[in-house]
Parts: C-alpha cells; sequence; structure tokens
C-alpha cells in the first residue's frame, strides 16, 4: 500500500532558526491539507518530502510513486505543454509513424493512447489548449492548471501540492477544487484556501510546537476548534474561580489567626498560661501559618499560570473581533459612480468597454470574473491611477486603496511610524490602542515594514487606514487573501467585519467574501481576445 512515513524529521532555515523537531508523521493515501501560520514549515516540510530540500536530521521512507506540482516560474521562449507535462518525445515519435519515418523500436514503444489521456487530462482541470501551445502564450492560472493536467496524466500514488490554487481565477480555482474532490490517491495539500481544505479526508495542523492531525475537512477541523475553544475558556473560569477561592481562603485564615492571636496574647497578659506552653503553641501557631501561607501561594500561582495559559488559547482559537470608528456614511450617498467607461493601456485592446455602474452607501461589491477580464484596471480607474478613454469616473468620498503590495505604507518606517504619519491627529496612546486592536502590540508595533510578511503588511495597512478617528468611508481592496495564512485571512475578515464603510473588493476567495459580508457582485465579462 503506498505510504509516506516520516521519522524523527527536523528542519531548519538557511539563518539556523528551527521550523520542526524529531517530527514523527505518516500518511497512508487520502487528501491531507497541511494547515499553520506562514512561516511555520509547511513548503519545507513538501521539499522534503519530494526529495527537493535535504532534512537537518531525520528520514523520510516512501512507498509508492510521487508527483509534484511544477511551478512555473521561469519558462524557455519555446517551452510548450507537451514539454511541461512529459510528453513531447512520445508524441514525436507517433509523428514520425503515422509519417512512416519510425524505426521499429520506435513503433514498438508507441503509446497510441497518449493524446486520448493527454486531452482527457487537461478537460479534468478545465484547460483547452493542444499539446504544440507554447506556455508564454498562457496566462499564470492556465500555466497552473496544465500543471495539474501533468499530474493527472501521470497517475502518481501521491500528489504534492503547494498552494496550488494561488493567482488562479474562480474558474481555475473550481476546477482544482473538482480535481482534488475526485481525487483517489493520496494527495499532501499546503493550501490556505478553504473551499479547497474542504475536499480533504484530514487536516494536518502544523505550529511552532509541532503537529496535530484532525481527522475530517476543513469544517470539521473548525468544528474541533470551536470544542477547545469551549474548552479553553472553561478552563480560564474555573481557573479564576480557584484563585479567587485561594484568595479568599487565605484572608480567612489571616482574619481567624489575627483573633486567635489577640485572644492568647490576652490570656498571656493575664498570666493564666505558663510562660514555657504559651512560647511552644506560638511558634507551632507561626510554623502553621508559614505553612499554610505557603500552600495558599502554591496554588494561587498554579492557578494564576493555569489562568494565562488558557487565555493564550482562546487569543489563537477565537474568531478575532473589534470595535472600530464609524465612518458616518449615511445610507443613501451615491459614494462612486462609473457611466459608459471603456479603458486600456496604450495602443492596445480596450480592457474595459462601455462600464456603467454605481455604488451608493457602505454596500459591499464584490469585484469578480476570469483572470485578464479587467478587474485590476478597474481599481486602477476608480483610485485616479489610469484616466478612462471615454466616459467618466466620479468618486464622491474619501477613500483609501490596498494593493498586493500595500503600497501606502512607506516601507523604511515602523508599523507606528505610518500609523502616525497617515494619523496625523492621533497621540501615541491611541496609535498604540488602534494598532492592538490588528495584533500589534508593544514590540510588534515598532516592527520595520520592510521586513514584514505579507500578511502582517495587509494587516498593518487596515491598521494604518480604519484605526484612526476618521476612517475612508470608501475602502478599495485588491485580492487581500492572496499568499495570506488562514489566521491573517480571519484577522482581516475581523478588521473589515467592523468597518462600516463602503467596499469595493476584487478576490476569487468566496468564503472571505461570505466572511466580509458582500451585498451585491460586479461581474466582468470575459475578453474575447484572452
Amino acid at each position: 500500500m503506498p505510504s509516506i512515513t516520516l521519522s524523527g524529521l527536523t528542519a531548519t532555515t538557511p539563518d539556523g532558526r528551527t521550523l520542526f523537531s524529531n517530527l514523527d508523521l505518516s500518511f497512508d493515501g487520502g487528501r491531507t491539507g497541511l494547515v499553520g501560520r506562514n512561516g511555520v514549515g509547511k513548503s519545507t516540510l513538501l521539499g522534503i518530502v519530494a526529495g527537493r530540500l535535504p532534512p537537518q536530521a531525520g528520514t523520510v521512507s516512501t512507498t509508492g510513486t510521487l508527483g509534484v506540482l511544477r511551478q512555473t516560474v521561469q519558462i524557455a521562449a519555446d517551452e510548450t505543454l507537451a514539454d511541461l507535462m512529459g510528453v513531447a518525445g512520445a508524441l514525436d515519435v507517433m509523428r514520425r509513424a503515422e509519417e512512416g519515418r519510425a524505426t521499429a523500436e520506435e513503433l514498438a514503444s508507441a503509446d497510441w493512447t497518449l493524446e486520448v489521456r493527454i486531452a482527457s487530462a487537461l478537460r479534468r482541470v478545465g484547460l483547452v489548449a493542444e499539446p504544440a501551445t507554447r506556455l508564454s502564450t498562457l496566462s499564470g492560472g492556465q500555466r497552473t492548471r496544465a500543471a495539474l493536467g501533468s499530474l493527472v496524466l501521470a497517475d502518481p500514488d501521491f500528489i504534492l501540492l503547494d498552494e496550488p490554487t494561488n493567482n488562479l481565477d474562480r474558474e481555475g480555482r473550481a476546477a482544482v477544487v473538482e480535481l482534488l474532490s475526485a481525487w483517489r490517491s493520496g494527495a499532501l495539500v499546503v493550501s490556505h484556501d478553504r473551499e479547497l481544505l474542504e475536499t480533504m479526508d484530514s487536516i494536518v495542523e502544523m505550529t511552532s510546537l509541532g503537529v496535530t492531525r484532525y481527522g475530517g475537512n476543513w469544517s470539521h477541523y473548525r468544528e474541533r476548534k470551536a470544542v477547545e475553544l469551549a474548552a479553553a475558556r472553561h478552563d480560564l473560569d474555573d481557573a479564576e474561580r480557584r484563585a479567587t477561592e485561594v484568595t479568599r481562603t487565605a484572608q480567612a485564615v489571616v482574619e481567624r489567626k489575627t483573633r486567635k492571636d489577640g485572644a492568647g496574647q490576652r490570656k498571656r497578659a493575664k498570666g493564666d498560661m505558663p510562660r514555657i506552653l504559651a512560647g511552644a503553641r506560638q511558634n507551632r501557631a507561626e510554623a502553621t501559618s508559614g505553612d499554610n501561607a505557603r500552600v495558599a501561594e502554591r496554588r494561587r500561582t498554579q492557578a494564576v499560570e493555569d489562568a494565562a495559559a488558557a487565555r493564550q488559547r482562546i487569543e489563537v482559537l477565537q474568531p478575532l473581533s473589534m470595535v472600530l470608528t464609524s465612518t458616518g456614511l449615511p445610507a443613501g450617498r451615491t459614494v462612486l459612480r462609473l457611466d459608459s467607461v471603456s479603458a486600456g493601456y496604450g495602443r492596445d485592446p480596450a480592457i474595459i468597454d462601455g462600464l456603467s455602474f454605481t455604488l451608493t452607501g457602505p454596500e459591499r461589491v464584490a469585484v469578480t470574473g476570469s483572470n485578464g477580464s479587467g478587474k485590476t484596471t478597474l481599481l486602477a480607474l476608480v483610485a485616479g491611477k489610469l484616466a478612462p478613454r471615454s466616459g467618466s469616473v466620479r468618486v464622491n468620498t474619501d477613500f483609501a486603496m490596498l494593493d498586493q503590495e500595500v503600497s501606502l505604507l512607506d516601507a523604511s518606517l515602523s508599523i507606528r511610524e505610518n500609523f502616525l504619519r497617515l494619523n496625523p491627529e492621533a497621540d501615541e496612546n491611541a496609535c498604540r490602542a488602534s494598532l492592538a486592536r490588528f495584533m500589534f502590540r508593544a514590540d510588534a508595533a515598532v516592527q520595520i515594514v520592510s521586513t514584514l510578511s505579507g500578511g502582517q503588511m495587509l494587516r498593518a495597512g487596515l491598521a494604518c487606514v480604519l484605526g484612526g478617528t476618521t476612517p475612508p468611508p470608501l475602502l478599495i481592496l485588491d485580492e487581500p487573501t492572496n499568499h495570506l495564512d488562514i489566521e491573517s485571512i480571519e484577522t482581516v475578515e475581523g478588521g473589515l467585519r467592523a468597518y462600516d464603510g463602503a467596499l469595493l473588493v476584487v478576490s476569487h476567495d468566496e468564503p472571505f467574501l461570505e466572511a466580509i459580508g458582500t451585498t451585491c457582485r460586479l461581474e466582468l465579462p470575459t475578453r474575447r481576445d484572452v
């Protein structure tokens, strides 16, 4: 039976930081989603299993064949789909055989079912293309689908996928989800895509403390997390109750001792008790008092530590919620209007042609469409970065735009300095409080922006834009969940749920759009020349 067994696996970063240590884990088929914060070592673990990266210690034992999703970052100008799928030579043999130029040995090895199997594999991932198609003519999403098609064609015992839906449009994401839903061999999938994780048979969560396996898909994993959250809240209540009882009991003991000591002193003062006996009783009382105090202190310390641990677990487990200052945007106000807008770049054909659209009040609009349909172009028009060729674009309120690089932040400054730069009316206390709501507490607030991860940078951008005393009535977001881990996505969702202004959001992430309460869709048509 195909299997992957990891024994005593240890991995470190190039600068020596330990990602995971003495890790034992096994996979016996089925579809497993690997989840965890960015930087915890998910991609490194997948690279070690694939044989691309050496572990610091430990072994990987594999029974069966592995197929790895090839991320085509750099491609040769003449590289074709057949090259990507590893079938260029076999197809060439068939062409020579059809032309009568193949050798006897080539004829004996020819696979006459290959073309049919290639077409079937590409259909399964939603790609219509010929094997001779050059990869340079395909979009990034189409190349990802082609790479998935090559895995389907190879039909390995295990497939290893690292963020397979990143940069895919809605149609491409659906194709990957459909593929994995029907996949009956083994699969290890690193992903933050909650729709994709719903197709998994189990979830393995990686943290700095190790790994935990949860049976079932993403919904089952979240249900288990909800149970853990309820248990953590129960533990917190219990620890706080014990701490209160220990304090109350210790205080009662002190009060009783004070009364008893007072009575003894009065008795000794009257001379009713021999001095030796009185002294012995006083020593025993003091010793008992000291023992009681030490026991009480140990119990109180343990209760306080238990409460702190429970609070930490609650902070990790519970969905983020926050309160933000209102934008004051009235329901009837026209925030944005586009009238018969056409736009494009240079002398190329128009990307957007004859678009009319109105955003009124605190509506939350999801801009969707296939890759190349003009979603980013639309945001550039609204933000004033691109002038329309015809028609008009009117934005009737202040706005902020968070692009995928969060370019409104100055990368050379700290998060705190950026907040004060963008919110000059805020004092230090208001700044710190606003950043803390977005999980930038204490020293985390003084991190330099250029050192932040993608998730941290987006959180910092939201904190600086939404955390001030006058948040903008319109917020524009371009693919905000790309490359974010799930914890960061949920933090962003918490902030946007608390925001009461208008939203214009480009995203293919359906669970995200649902979580932030989008109220309508603007579906851009697919361009015929894409």
